[in-house]
């Protein structure tokens, strides 16, 4: 039976390195806290502390997406198979660094074989904002090995190994698992991931309020130098529409859509999830159930058995669609 579009009620996530901005994307921030990361949709195992969403109005008020599943796992997800542990298999932020994020890694293929309590985490930060001169840091200089690596852990010369990346909103950098990195302070993004919260911190800026895991991390890093810039690819344009393919791997797709202004847009049925994260804009979604008032800040998914939908676009809209790979 066909599913209704779904909308969450985001969860605010406080961080050492943590701002203000995401008020700006209609987050209820609490008063005085630092809110690093707005989980948009999340369906973590229960031992992860506030790591399932919940949905916002409709048919399904007030479940998760563990109660969809349960509800009728076939509909929600059609092609597509479930993470490793059983949820949903896809995680969506917003993250506002205020400050730096801890240099870190997630598993890589070999350690998650030998460790599987471990969970592979790859992932796309496509940059929102950025102040003058932020950068993000992605991958090691060449020539920089595991021993090299260590030494500049201990004697905290770690950014001197690190490939700076100037972060200019609108570019998107793809992150797999293995790549040694950190968001730089001053810059806000949408992050799309598989969902694991499996993460080794090598590194944290002088700070020493939060464990390291620096044995773990030097078993995961990707020592070979590969760079993890590419070009942004054009855009093809049609019928109102500028889309561009920004991520293009085996765990999913991200696409960037940006629609003029009294254009409409009908999702594809391609037998996968499809979530949107509305990134500038405002459009309403027509379904069978009524319509959904999208703004900037708000994150949809649409079941892979959807009931009809149309989305009509008041003002100029930008959204990531991102789409699930079958299985």
């Amino acid at each position: 039976m066909p599913l209704p579009p779904l909308q969450f009620h985001p969860i605010m996530k406080p961080k050492v390195w943590g701002g203000r901005k995401l008020e700006e994307y209609g987050k209820p921030l609490p008063p005085k806290d630092a809110i690093g990361e707005s989980w948009e949709l999340a369906d973590l195992p229960e031992s992860i502390p506030d790591g399932r969403s919940t949905i916002s109005g409709g048919t399904f008020e007030g479940s998760t997406l563990q109660d969809v599943i349960d509800h009728d796992a076939t509909a929600l997800l059609g092609d597509v198979s479930l993470s490793p542990e059983g949820g949903f298999p896809l995680l969506l932020k917003y993250l506002d660094a205020n400050d730096n994020l801890s240099v870190q890694v997630h598993p890589d293929t070999d350690y998650v074989k030998k460790h599987p309590e471990a969970h592979l985490k790859s992932e796309a930060w496509h940059i929102l904002d950025a102040e003058p001169g932020s950068v993000i840091y992605a991958g090691l200089q060449p020539g920089v090995d595991e021993a090299s690596f260590a030494r500049a852990i201990a004697d905290g010369t770690v950014v001197e190994q690190l490939v700076a990346i100037p972060a200019v909103p609108g570019e998107c950098h793809y992150l797999p698992s293995g790549t040694c990195h950190a968001l730089g302070a001053g810059v806000l993004v949408a992050e799309v991931q598989t969902p694991s919260d499996t993460t080794f911190r090598v590194w944290d800026w002088g700070r020493t309020s939060r464990t390291l895991h620096v044995d773990e991390a030097l078993q995961c890093i990707d020592f070979s130098g590969r760079s993890v810039q590419t070009p942004r690819p054009e855009a093809v344009s049609a019928d109102g529409c500028d889309r561009t393919m920004l991520v293009d791997v085996e765990h999913f797709t991200i696409e960037h859509l940006q629609f003029d202004p009294g254009s409409s847009f009908t999702p594809d049925q391609c037998d996968v999830p499809i979530a949107l994260m509305v990134l500038s804009g405002h459009a309403d979604m027509e379904h069978d159930e009524g319509v959904l008032a999208l703004a900037k800040g708000r994150t949809l998914l649409l079941p892979a058995a959807r009931s009809s939908c149309r989305m009509n676009i008041t003002d100029e809209l930008e959204l990531l669609a991102v789409t699930l790979r079958p299985a």
